[in-house]
């Protein structure tokens, strides 16, 4: 990927597209916006009616536990599908004007991010019904969305480029995401599971945000220095692979457009 300065100069094109996805996504719309509230709801009300009575007498909060997991999941799962066509959604961007094209990527995933953004608010709505307190672990927050920013860019840069050349692969992801939401705890917690399946599940790095956003944020619970440490450098693994595969076959967008 460019160096930061060369794409800081871009940084208003960034903002222009990601806004402009967000608002042609709820244009023509009866509700327009607040979709992004209604969207969560009806997925938690879905999962809460199927799952309550196997689950919220042994996690406490469940509704919010829930909820977070949903909004979560639909940030990685919104985010890496919007990627994965951002660069071949946009032939005429590629063709005739230059400018970085990973940049299509990242306003794809903050698209996502300003919806996520939306969608918290009803979470917050759900912690003043419940009466949660506020902690100090809320400083974690920012550093949990932005390793979850980062691992999920990383992603969406190697499914965009590998889409390119490969349209199967829109049809594998949506198979990959099927399977991601039922092996990343979004409605059980972890410790339904032996110690032995639990490190297993946690190798998942998505697996480890969600987990460490729930223990910050709903039961006042610090994240481990491990628990960063790891994250981190998956993280860092995932995002340079997804920069290698991107600035390798980036030259070559063009000709297979």
């Amino acid at each position: 990927m460019r160096n930061l300065q060369e794409l800081s100069t871009y940084g208003n094109l960034v903002w222009t597209l990601a806004w402009s996805d967000f608002k042609a996504r709820y244009k023509n719309s009866i509700l327009g916006y607040f979709w992004s509230l209604l969207e969560p709801l009806l997925m938690l009300l879905v999962l809460y009616v199927v799952f309550t009575h196997l689950m919220s007498s042994q996690v406490e909060y469940y509704p919010l536990f829930l909820l977070l997991g949903i909004i979560m999941w639909s940030f990685f799962s919104r985010a890496t599908t919007m990627g994965l066509n951002a660069i071949v959604g946009k032939p005429s961007f590629i063709k005739k004007i230059y400018f970085p094209r990973e940049i299509l990527v990242i306003s794809s995933c903050l698209t996502a991010l300003l919806m996520s953004i939306f969608e918290s608010l009803v979470f917050i709505l759900f912690m003043v019904y419940f009466q949660m307190p506020l902690s100090i672990n809320f400083i974690f927050i920012p550093l949990i969305i932005l390793i979850f920013f980062i691992v999920t860019l990383g992603a969406a840069l190697a499914i965009a480029t590998l889409n390119v050349y490969y349209r199967d692969i829109q049809f594998i992801w949506q198979v990959v995401l099927q399977a991601g939401f039922f092996v990343t705890p979004i409605v059980y917690p972890i410790s339904l599971f032996s110690t032995e399946v639990q490190r297993l599940i946690l190798l998942n790095p998505l697996a480890q945000i969600i987990t460490a956003a729930r223990d910050v944020i709903i039961y006042s619970t610090p994240v481990t220095s491990l628990s960063i440490v790891y994250t981190g450098i998956i993280t860092l693994v995932i995002l340079a692979i997804g920069i290698v595969i991107f600035m390798h076959y980036e030259p070559y967008f063009a000709e297979e457009l």
